[in-house]
């Protein structure tokens, strides 16, 4: 596994290493020694164990987020896609950190085999790039619905640079409604 820090130091994308000949290719997707020994190696915190995985399906132009939950149920995430192709975002949302309101974003996608690693703290989303995108992720906390938020999308204070091209943007209603991050609840 190769671990590349981003221009937000806790976030980092990770590539797993890949072994393929005629008949296919094997990788590890996860691999909780080499995981946590990549972020030491990197000088992060070592999260809580994963507790729960989640899978979601998209069609070109679905745009899930910003979302985060609050303590006691804050997450951090480890994302991947294993079908189609998104663009995937971290926004820090930690109130004393250096970064706040800063974000990075990564295409992740079945050929890149790219994951990307947000701590807690972090609010995240993405767009779909292509239809039947399906998207992976690893919580270190389950999902709670009395501690979820979300932050718009758009919010320029963020100034998140969507690459969209020509998709237009599907969004649930929540997130139609999610409000700008001077409004949102940490």
């Amino acid at each position: 596994m190769k671990f590349i820090p981003t221009a937000i130091p806790d976030v980092v994308i990770i590539e797993p290493a890949r072994f393929g000949d005629d008949r296919g290719w094997f990788m590890e997707s996860h691999n909780q020694p080499k995981f946590e020994a990549g972020l030491r190696e990197l000088g992060l915190p070592v999260p809580r164990p994963f507790v729960q995985d989640n899978h979601s399906c998209s069609q070109a132009g679905v745009l899930r987020g910003l979302h985060y939950q609050r303590a006691p149920h804050a997450q951090g995430k480890l994302v991947r896609v294993v079908k189609g192709r998104a663009f995937d975002v971290a926004v820090d949302i930690r109130a004393a950190s250096p970064t706040f309101g800063q974000w990075v974003g990564v295409e992740l996608s079945a050929t890149n085999h790219r994951m990307m690693w947000l701590p807690e703290g972090f609010a995240h989303g993405f767009v779909a790039l292509e239809d039947d995108t399906h998207f992976l992720y690893k919580t270190t906390d389950v999902y709670a619905k009395d501690c979820e938020g979300s932050i718009a999308w758009n919010d320029p204070a963020i100034g998140i640079d969507w690459p969209v091209g020509g998709l237009s943007i599907k969004l649930a209603p929540k997130d139609e409604q999610a409000p700008l991050l001077a409004q949102a609840v940490f």
